[in-house]
């Protein structure tokens, strides 16, 4: 199978039951991601942007609709689909090199332990946290925790990289480094990445394009925007670019007055 595909997620709906009757959270959502893009999902809370993060991975079902890669619905997890969560989720009885080489050793399980331990050890130094290998999660920052979990999601070694607000609980700049260091690890290979966030600056800095949803219930696609800010991106350079505060004013315009009846629409190339 091709690599080169997209992943697409085709009209996709999602249903709860509730004690008044069922209720439509996504409705009709459609959004295709190229092999090595980074996209954001932003909208505004509870719209349903992790909901449709948790089906891709494959977490939860779709109700209708559902996630295609390489031409095969997907419905549950994969290790070609790793997932950061907005909390670190470490295993508190392991050591932070223990909650990686468990990853390693479930995505490579004929490799030899030894070449799991190294490939573990590879990426707790690829995210600058090689000097706390040993360490237990409740030793450890939270910044220090994440960086951990995007170690343990890394060494999946996967195609797909799904962010769930990776830096909604930590600190301002915490949250910065954390933002380049992904940055960072995208450039090097360009793995599909596909990130949740409320932060519009955070998706203009990482994102090649960023899909604005509607509120829900029946949440859908709103707008598609493509971020044209040249890479490699450099912060300062990237927030005083043209275009930066021109697509920040057209988001904050669009979530300021969009409804679950906005037409949704294609950002002209």
């Amino acid at each position: 199978m091709s690599n080169n595909r997209p992943l697409e997620i085709s009209s996709l709906s999602k249903s709860f039951e509730t004690p008044t009757g069922p209720i439509t959270v996504v409705k009709d959502f459609n959004v295709r991601v190229q092999p090595g893009e980074f996209v954001a999902l932003l909208g505004h809370s509870g719209c349903g942007k992790s909901t449709v993060l948790s089906i891709v991975a494959g977490l939860q079902s779709a109700t209708l609709g559902g996630i295609v890669v390489d031409g095969i619905e997907v419905t549950e997890p994969g290790l070609e689909r790793a997932f950061v969560f907005q909390s670190p989720s470490l295993l508190p009885w392991l050591s932070a090199i223990e909650n990686v080489f468990l990853s390693a050793s479930q995505a490579k399980p004929k490799l030899p332990a030894a070449q799991q331990k190294e490939l573990a050890t590879k990426y707790l130094n690829l995210v600058g946290v090689g000097e706390y290998a040993n360490e237990l999660p409740t030793a450890l920052s939270q910044g220090t925790q994440q960086r951990v979990a995007i170690a343990r999601a890394l060494a999946q070694e996967p195609r797909f990289l799904l962010l769930d607000e990776p830096f909604g609980m930590l600190d301002s700049l915490t949250r910065f480094e954390l933002q380049d260091l992904v940055l960072d690890l995208w450039e090097k290979d360009r793995k599909t990445v596909i990130m949740v966030t409320h932060d519009i600056d955070e998706a203009l800095y990482l994102c090649d394009r960023i899909i604005l949803m509607t509120d829900g219930p029946e949440a859908t696609v709103g707008l598609d925007l493509k971020v044209p800010i040249p890479r490699p991106r450099h912060r300062h350079q990237a927030t005083s670019h043209p275009e930066y505060q021109r697509l920040r004013d057209r988001i904050i315009g669009f979530l300021e007055s969009h409804s679950k009846q906005f037409q949704p629409e294609k950002e002209a190339a």
